[in-house]
C-alpha cells in the first residue's frame, strides 16, 4: 500500500469548532456521517433532552 500525503486526503469542517479535519482510516466506512473532529466536539454539540 502506498503512503498518502495528508493533503491528498478528503477533509471536512467540524460543525462545533469550525476547524478543518482530515479523513482517518477508522472513519473509512462512515465518512459520510462524520461531522465532528473529535469526541469532545461531538459531546459538546449533543442536543439536550
Amino acid at each position: 500500500m502506498r503512503m498518502r500525503k495528508k493533503s491528498d486526503l478528503p477533509s471536512k469542517i467540524c460543525l462545533c469548532c469550525g476547524r478543518p479535519f482530515a479523513w482517518r482510516k477508522k472513519w473509512e466506512k462512515v465518512w459520510d456521517e462524520v461531522k465532528y473532529c473529535s469526541d469532545r466536539c461531538r459531546s459538546q454539540r449533543k442536543p439536550s433532552a
